[in-house]
């Protein structure tokens, strides 16, 4: 799947890689009145978990939406393989504290995309669910309202909600941001354990550790790419003091 957001270039299209899912050129995008993203090139290698790192109003969120589908860029390309639309999981504090909401429904919702949010679900639909429940380990938690639980207990939830999704891709948006060290770890073990399954995992966040541990990272500052490869290559102590003393 090909998506282009400006008008096709004379030169040649490169041939999609099956190993590279995900590749942007030139991306441009933001609010009204507020761009944001300036000219972003990168890829995504898959079978990885790749961090976006950066400060806040880096344009993080901003290129994790425009990878999602979510946000629309004013200009580049954007190359997709797959069939299947990527699953984005939004920050927790997106998802209000007060709907009433049990962490079953929460899951459910992400078998909209198969099904619409209007259609009964099918005997697939609850096993499908059902598995996400229990591959994040909150099965026991399913009649419990969303509210209820612990930082790391809802982010679970919105993780299987993504899975229940069963894209090859997943969208996270900072998702151990305020969790003990105990859920950070938790949270980190569970995303591995999902690209040994086939999933392909990016994910912005503020947590270095995080970051240090995933297969790739993009630096991003001031909307632009400051940095791209390994992150032991990119995370470098001169690189990480140079972009946040420029804040």
């Amino acid at each position: 799947m090909k998506i282009m957001f400006n008008k096709p270039r004379l030169s040649p299209v490169p041939p999609l890689d099956r190993t590279v899912p995900l590749r942007f050129s030139e991306l441009c995008a933001g609010y009204p009145g507020r761009p944001v993203l300036h000219q972003v090139s990168g890829e995504i290698t898959g079978l990885t978990t790749t961090a976006l790192v950066g400060p806040n109003g880096s344009g993080k969120s901003t290129l994790l939406g425009v990878l999602a589908g979510v946000i629309k860029p004013t200009s580049g390309d954007l190359f997709r393989t797959g069939d299947r639309p990527p699953a984005f999981v939004p920050q927790r504090g997106a998802v209000g504290d007060t709907l009433p909401l049990t962490v079953r429904q929460t899951v459910e919702m992400g078998r909209w995309v198969e099904r619409g949010p209007w259609r009964r679900l099918t005997a697939r639909d609850h096993a499908t669910v059902d598995a996400a429940l229990d591959r994040l380990g909150i099965g026991d938690l399913a009649s419990r309202q969303l509210g209820e639980l612990s930082g790391g207990q809802r982010q679970r939830a919105l993780i299987a909600q993504g899975l229940a999704q069963e894209s090859d891709l997943l969208l996270l948006d900072e998702p151990t941001t305020g969790l003990d060290p105990e859920a950070r770890d938790r949270i980190g073990v569970l995303l591995a354990a999902l690209v040994t399954d086939g999933v392909t995992i990016v994910q912005a966040t503020h947590d270095l550790a995080a970051a240090r541990a995933a297969d790739a990272c993009l630096l991003l500052q001031g909307g632009r790419l400051a940095g791209q490869g390994r992150p032991d290559q990119v995370l470098t102590t001169s690189s990480l003091t140079q972009i946040w003393q420029a804040l």
